[in-house]
């Protein structure tokens, strides 16, 4: 188990926020292996909330098991699986701080289009509230980008958001369907996980120690977000993507 106190001081909050993102905040909780990712390794860091993630997803599942979109795991989980091949492949050269500056731009981009869009293109005006289901290639792309950055620094959010966002499905279909398709993707991670040896005995017992404390905020997640009214539900979301998409450039830019 590690016992540095300055590693717990980032972790505590960390699972925290994890467990709030898992109960249905959507992107909330891609900002935990980041923060742990200062006082260790991200692949380290990745490994000891997968562990946790896992049990956490058996609660969300259940909770969250008649609202889903079928359509959108359809598309995206054959992506998320080929993303997580590469990523695989190549997690032993690739830089982590060129895909939190990647992952982080995407996440700024979309955020800005989505809010000045139809400022400065009037055609975008009338159109910026109606629901749009993009086409299957580009859904399969997103789902693939997901995969890939999930399984090196546990941050699938913003493509998953980029994909699923613009449909403006009802709260819940879309929690629940962020909730099957990140549990299929933690699920996916044992296996490489291994591979990668990050795996030991000292990251399982460190999950052990955090557990608890991310299933209790795992259940607060589901209780605010049944009391967070719709609107203010994509409001939020938007407003999470934007920060944690700027916290990404700047830990990438410092890497």
């Amino acid at each position: 188990m590690i016992t540095d106190p300055w590693f717990y001081l980032l972790a505590i909050p960390a699972v925290a926020v994890l467990g709030l993102g898992k109960g249905g905040f959507v992107g909330i909780g891609m900002i935990a292996t980041p923060m742990l990712a200062l006082a260790v390794p991200p692949l380290q860091g990745a490994a000891i909330l997968l562990p946790i993630l896992i049990c956490q997803d058996l609660i969300s599942l259940w909770t969250y098991r008649r609202a889903w979109s079928a359509w959108n795991l359809k598309v995206l989980m054959p992506g998320g699986v080929l993303g997580m091949g590469v990523g695989t492949a190549f997690a032993s050269l690739v830089s982590n701080a060129a895909i939190e500056i990647t992952v982080g731009a995407i996440g700024l981009a979309f955020v800005f289009y989505t809010w000045l869009g139809p400022r400065l293109i009037p055609s975008l005006r009338q159109a910026a509230d109606k629901p749009r289901r993009p086409p299957v290639p580009l859904g399969l792309l997103w789902g693939a980008l997901s995969g890939f950055m999930s399984l090196l620094i546990q941050v699938g959010a913003p493509p998953f958001q980029i994909h699923i966002l613009p449909q403006r499905l009802d709260k819940l279909t879309l929690v629940g369907t962020s909730v099957i398709f990140f549990a299929f993707m933690n699920w996916m991670k044992i296996a490489p996980y291994f591979v990668l040896g990050q795996f030991s005995a000292r990251n399982f017992g460190t999950s052990l120690v955090l557990l608890p404390l991310a299933i209790a905020a795992n259940f607060a997640g589901i209780w605010l977000v049944r009391r967070t009214p719709q609107d203010r539900f994509y409001q939020i979301a938007y407003v999470l993507m934007l920060l944690i998409s700027l916290g990404l450039l700047w830990q990438g830019w410092e890497g």
